[in-house]
């Protein structure tokens, strides 16, 4: 287990980390006041009195706060970090380090269930932005009657809409201002709160554990709904595991206890203070924190803008999440759009986008309120949660020096809560939490079979693979005639010898005097130093091994591999050079051990995967593909 520096920076440095870390990491754990109490006071176990059913609420979000995300997620898994990036496929490459990769091998169910977990971001990300949205949205209502609850959900669907629309102006334009409107947003939310603590200073009891824990003593059902609740205030607690990366677990941190948690822990608590003054309220607490008026306007027009903001940072994520699968090998190639020269990791990716944008607006007509949005929401994020837990307790046997009864006491406990809050929201599958189920089980389906596909595609392309002095003994025959030039072959493998070579020379009975063959390799790592990207061996007769090194954060740039590769000796040029490609074609009536429907999806992910000569960046006018009909 790799740690992220902690070298201090000048404090103006860490002002802008902290703050960048607001508009990003905070987002989604930060508009969760906007439905989270109402959501809890409705949920609340029947025969309770109402004073005792807002403090007990109130002690369970606290403690919920202090945790799941201080001590869970701040104090533990984010020391499990891969070369300072985050998130569940960072865990994936930290359980992976170490070990032979080879074809042939089945999925093991560690892996399985870290796609698992994977799948459910995506779902997370389709839920998150259609709830934010809408919750801010209905803040509306509270200006005016006249904004009756389709109406709502119509702006809802073009905020989204919008929203979705200019992603592909990148960040960096808007990005600015991210930072500065969240912390707004939170001095908002703690002084709204303050103010109405000091009218009611008796609602601080709550941080009294014991109420907490005498509402849990009713019956397992009731609690249920209660739970489901609560676990809305924790929901972008992922996020802050995913986003390290971008600004590092220390000032993520100091963002957390400086801001963000003194600020909700302000504001739930105010909501308790108002819900106990007026005993007869029936609408949303968080919007009646501000007067009628001018105050609740600014505070629903900030709150859409927060939302967005949260929206933002679930969007982005999916994009990094969609890179690295496609990186480790488990999604098909897709178009990647760099928004930002001096920023790899803000990227674009359209056709994500466009998924993401028709299921966030199609989930906003589908439910119509955060009200029945809530019932479905939940159980997509406490599985990923379930899921890190485990799956952090495995790197730590690999990594940690004290062994594995060092992690194992906290670990049970954080699955202890883990599992209260997804057993908790059991109960929503039929209420609408199928909806994150279905699409993460879609993008499961879809990362399993692409997977093994490539697996059994490998060990038909290379399993009777022609080696290095057979090939060397080709180049060197009398009927094979040595023309001009260069030649780059692509290959799946750093050992392999491409079909394509076997075909070219089969057909034209010819050879450039010099040969490439080229092999790109992502290893476990987020990034791989430039003065290690490249391996370049002479195999002989002109013919040259060369393989290029990224992470899972990059994209390769073949071009600028083959200027280096100019650079050590090789007589070629990039820019003549011509490429090499195989085009699978894919034919679903072999013996491969995969299901029909596997088959014919992996056939339909093939053919509309980016082709690999775009993914690499290589001009069209250089590229010769030959077709390679391979049987599944």
């Amino acid at each position: 287990m790799s740690h992220s520096s902690t070298t201090p920076l000048k404090a103006g440095a860490q002002s802008v980390l902290c703050l960048g870390a607001l508009g990003v990491v905070f987002g989604d754990i930060g508009t969760s006041p906007l439905y989270t109490m109402k959501e809890c006071l409705g949920n609340l176990p029947a025969g309770v009195a109402r004073a005792d059913g807002i403090l007990g609420v109130l002690s369970l979000i606290f403690w919920v706060l202090i945790l799941v995300v201080s001590v869970k997620y701040i104090w533990y898994v984010m020391r499990a970090d891969n070369h300072g990036e985050g998130g569940i496929f960072a865990l994936l490459a930290l359980l992976s380090a170490g070990k032979e990769r080879s074809p042939k091998h089945r999925l093991g169910p560690i892996v399985i269930m870290i796609l698992v977990g994977a799948a459910l971001l995506f779902g997370d990300g389709i839920i998150t932005p259609a709830i934010s949205v809408l919750g801010a949205a209905e803040g509306l209502t509270a200006i005016s009657p006249s904004f009756t609850p389709p109406r709502v959900a119509f702006i809802a669907c073009v905020i989204l809409f919008i929203l979705f629309w200019i992603q592909k102006k990148g960040t960096k334009q808007i990005g600015g201002i991210f930072g500065p409107v969240m912390l707004v947003w939170f001095a908002t939310l703690g002084v709204l709160g303050l103010w109405h603590i000091t009218s009611c200073p008796s609602v601080l009891r709550a941080l009294d554990p014991r109420y907490g824990l005498a509402l849990l003593k009713h019956s397992p059902m009731e609690i249920s709904a209660l739970l489901g609740a609560v676990v809305l205030a924790i929901t972008g607690a992922e996020a802050l595991y995913a986003d390290m990366g971008h600004f590092g677990r220390r000032y993520i941190a100091i963002a957390w206890y400086g801001v963000v948690f003194p600020a909700l822990f302000l504001n739930y608590f105010g909501q308790g203070a108002y819900a106990l003054t007026h005993p007869g309220m029936t609408e949303n607490p968080f919007f009646a924190l501000a007067p009628q008026g001018l105050p609740r306007a600014f505070l629903t027009g900030l709150s859409i803008l927060a939302a967005i903001i949260a929206s933002q940072a679930l969007i982005s994520g999916a994009y990094s999440l969609t890179r690295q699968a496609i990186q480790l090998g488990y999604f098909p190639r897709l178009k990647i759009n760099y928004t930002n020269a001096e920023h790899s990791g803000q990227i674009y990716v359209p056709f994500v986008n466009t998924l993401l944008a028709i299921g966030c607006i199609l989930t906003v007509v589908l439910f119509g309120s955060t009200d029945h949005l809530a019932a479905a929401y939940g159980i997509a994020v406490t599985g990923t949660m379930a899921i890190t837990t485990i799956a952090y307790y495995l790197v730590t046997q690999k990594t940690w020096e004290h062994g594995r009864w060092a992690a194992a006491p906290i670990c049970l406990v954080f699955l202890f809560v883990d599992l209260a809050f997804l057993s908790s929201n059991a109960d929503k599958i039929f209420n609408g939490g199928w909806f994150p189920l279905a699409i993460g089980a879609a993008i499961l389906a879809v990362m399993h079979t692409w997977k093994i596909g490539r697996q059994e595609i490998y060990i038909r392309v290379y399993g009777n693979n022609v080696t290095e002095s057979e090939l060397v003994s080709i180049a060197r025959s009398k009927h094979v005639t040595r023309v001009g030039g260069a030649a780059v072959f692509m290959v799946g493998s750093p050992s392999g010898t491409p079909i394509a070579l076997l075909h070219h020379v089969k057909a034209n009975r010819c050879l450039h005097q010099t040969v490439v063959l080229l092999s790109i390799v992502t290893e476990e790592v987020p990034t791989v130093p430039a003065e290690k990207q490249l391996t370049l061996t002479e195999i002989g007769e002109g013919i040259w091994r060369a393989i290029g090194r990224y992470g899972y954060m990059e994209s390769p740039d073949v071009g600028v591999l083959l200027d280096r590769v100019h650079d050590l000796g090789v007589p070629i040029n990039p820019q003549g050079a011509i490429y090499f490609f195989n085009r699978e074609m894919i034919i679903t009536d072999g013996s491969a051990p995969m299901w029909k429907w596997q088959k014919s999806l992996y056939a339909l992910l093939s053919r509309n995967a980016r082709p690999v000569k775009d993914y690499y960046q290589i001009t069209p006018s250089q590229i010769i593909e030959i077709g390679l009909p391979i049987q599944l």
